[in-house]
Order: C-alpha cells, then sequence, then structure tokens
C-alpha cells in the first residue's frame, strides 16, 4: 500500500449533509468552523482547495424550522433555494476569519453533458482559483428535474475531478471509510485502508444509506471511486466526525484510499463519453459486433447494428447495447438515428449508394468509444 502523497497539489473536497448539521438536521456552525480552519491550513501548505458542499436543504429545513424533509420535489426545491442563500452566508463568514475568499458555483449534469458548457465551466474554475478563491459547489437542486440531475454529490465531486484537473477527492463523510459488510450489522466487519482497483467484489461491500439527511449511501461513494480512478486520480474516505480527519489524509492515517493508477486512465474526451455525458439514444447490436466490440476493440459497422433507438444527431453520444439490454460501450455517432435506421445490416461499401454520400465506414470508431465491460456507467 502506498499513497501518492507528494504528487498532490489540486485537491477537491466533499462534504455530505451529516458532516455539515446536528442531531437535529440543523447545520452546525462549529462543523463548518472545523472544515474551514482544515482548509486554511491546506491552503498555506500550497494546496489548491475546491468545496463540494451540501446542506442546502438541512438550511432551509433550519431556517423554517422544520424536522423533517418534505416528500414533494416543489417543496424540496424551494427549502434548496432558501437554504443556499443560508449556507453561503455562513461560508463566508467563517472562511473570512482564516481571510479567505470563496464564491458560489451550482451546477446540474447538463453543465457536463455540453461541451461548450463544460468548457464554459472548466474556465471559470480555472479563474477562481488563480484568484485564490475557494469554489464552493452543490447542486442547482432549485431547478434540478430528473433529466438534469447528477443526483448525490458524490457523484457530482467526481465528475469536477477532470474539470479541474484535480488530483485527489476527499469524501467527507460519517463513517471511517469502506468495510467488508456494514459495521452495525457484523461486528466482524473490517476497515479497508487502502483498495487497489474498483471490483465487483468491492461494489458489493457496498451498503444501503443510512442517513436520513444526504442523498448518496456508500454505494454512491464506491462509483465516484471508479469515476475518480478511471481517469488516473486518487479518491479516499474519511470520517468527518475526528478530529483533522481531512489533514490526516496527508499522513496516511485516515479513512480508505481508492487508487488512481490500476483504472482505465481515460483521457479527457474518453472519460467524458463514459460519465459525462448523457447518451441520446441507443443502437443494439448483433452477436458479431458485440464480440468485435468488447474483445477486440473495433468499430463498430453498419453491417453489426439492427435496431435503433431515440432521436440523435451526427456527432452525439449514445450506447451501444446487446441484444439483452446490457450496455456495452458508448461512443461518438458520425450518423444520425435516420442514417443509421437506412444503413443497418449493410456494409460499409454500401453507404454512399443508400444515403447518396459517405463521410464514415464506421458509426462510431473504436477512437470515439469506451468500452463498458458490462458495468453500469454514464
Amino acid at each position: 500500500m502506498k499513497r501518492e502523497i507528494a504528487r498532490i497539489k489540486k485537491i477537491i473536497i466533499k462534504v455530505g449533509s451529516s458532516s455539515l448539521c446536528n442531531q437535529n438536521g440543523e447545520i452546525d456552525k462549529e462543523k463548518i468552523l472545523n472544515i474551514a480552519l482544515q482548509i486554511s491550513k491546506l491552503k498555506k501548505q500550497g494546496y489548491i482547495v475546491v468545496l463540494v458542499s451540501s446542506g442546502a436543504i438541512a438550511a432551509g429545513m433550519g431556517a423554517l424550522h422544520l424536522k423533517s424533509k418534505p416528500s414533494t420535489i416543489p417543496e424540496k426545491q424551494a427549502l434548496a433555494a432558501i437554504g443556499q442563500a443560508q449556507l453561503m452566508q455562513i461560508y463566508e463568514e467563517i472562511f473570512h476569519i482564516f481571510h479567505l475568499d470563496c464564491a458560489q458555483v451550482l451546477l446540474n449534469h447538463g453543465d457536463f453533458d455540453d461541451r461548450k458548457r463544460l468548457l464554459n465551466l472548466s474556465n471559470t474554475m480555472h479563474a477562481l482559483m488563480d484568484y485564490g478563491v475557494i469554489p464552493i459547489v452543490n447542486e442547482n437542486d432549485a431547478l434540478a428535474v430528473d433529466e438534469i440531475k447528477v443526483g448525490d454529490n458524490d457523484t457530482l465531486s467526481a465528475l469536477l475531478v477532470p474539470v479541474v484537473d484535480a488530483d485527489l477527492l476527499i469524501l467527507v463523510s460519517d463513517i471511517d471509510g469502506l468495510y467488508t459488510s456494514h459495521p452495525g450489522k457484523n461486528p466482524d466487519a473490517k476497515l479497508l485502508k487502502y483498495v487497489e482497483c474498483v471490483t465487483d467484489e468491492i461494489k458489493q461491500m457496498a451498503g444501503e444509506p443510512s442517513s436520513s439527511l444526504g442523498t448518496g449511501g456508500m454505494m454512491t461513494k464506491i462509483k465516484a471511486a471508479q469515476i475518480v480512478n478511471d481517469y488516473g486520480r486518487d479518491m479516499v474516505i474519511i470520517n468527518g466526525g475526528k478530529e483533522n480527519s481531512i489533514l490526516h489524509v496527508f499522513d496516511n492515517e485516515e479513512g480508505t484510499w481508492f487508487n488512481g493508477h490500476s483504472g482505465k486512465n481515460l483521457n479527457a474526451r474518453l472519460h467524458w463519453i463514459a460519465y459525462r455525458s448523457n447518451a441520446k439514444g441507443k443502437v443494439v447490436l448483433d452477436d458479431g459486433a458485440v464480440l468485435a466490440i468488447e474483445e477486440q476493440r473495433k468499430s463498430l459497422l453498419a453491417k453489426g447494428v439492427i435496431d435503433v433507438s431515440g432521436h440523435f444527431l451526427m456527432g452525439q453520444v449514445i450506447d451501444l447495447v446487446d441484444q439483452q439490454g446490457k450496455k456495452i460501450a458508448k461512443g461518438i455517432s458520425n450518423y444520425s438515428s435516420d442514417e443509421i435506421k437506412l444503413i443497418m445490416g449493410h456494409d460499409s461499401q454500401d453507404i454512399e449508394s443508400i444515403l447518396h454520400y459517405k463521410d464514415y465506414d464506421e458509426v462510431i470508431h473504436a477512437n470515439n468509444m469506451v468500452v463498458l465491460g458490462g458495468e453500469s456507467h454514464g
């Protein structure tokens, strides 16, 4: 086991609702003060820090003296709108104690999916960091609907890693890290200090969400680790209830460390295809095409397509599934859905006679495709 601490310069710290709130579900300023103190020390040591903070709905509940989270989307969105302002005010007051400036950044999945918006986001985040300002990021819950939601801040923080080119993601939670089984139910459960690679066995160790405040559980953290590790970067889960737990990450003392050097090490474009883009449609492949893509990493040819669903344009990302519906890959299509319906099942040499033009031999080139290995991505 070895943590590559020396090469880490840029950090994303994600703090969940349970690490920001007291037992009554109200924002605990002392907890935020403790986080800010540790961040100020990291800044003095030369680290660049981005903070992803939950807690907007909890802050809204506190402002309106509500005892339980409402069930309807409009009510939750209203609380997020109220609470986000309250939360930022608290952060500004506390960060100013340490002579630190912060800025609010609210996102949804569309900011990652659209390449132009993604570039704008990256430029803004880097400008804030160049100013020495700490970006405080959260999902734009006041406006989010299922179609554009990231869904949880574990995933949101993982998606930010390539955007800001972070070296390490620290997930601050209410548990020490990943256990071999649920520690509350199994007294023999052991804490894993180091995970070399996110495997199916590691995923099976994740249980259901236990916090009434947050939206994530251990499974969202494992998924976040895979997103981060596949970009070649590290992630660690720590217990925010322990004193100086963020700082102790750099002493090799705290949490479960997920190694970023055994993932797929995707470049930024392929990582965007796999995780940050929303598929606009899908094509169903015959068994030969599935074998060629999974085993030989070949391009997808029209001949291997047997069905098309959804409406998409050339240049958009689509899913590739087998005849049982299992997603095997994602990629950027060279042809629209209407065009693929005309050429599917045909040889590449027939495309021009069918469409009266042919820009590409392949429906999706191997260089624009990420094979998912049967896992649930995106």
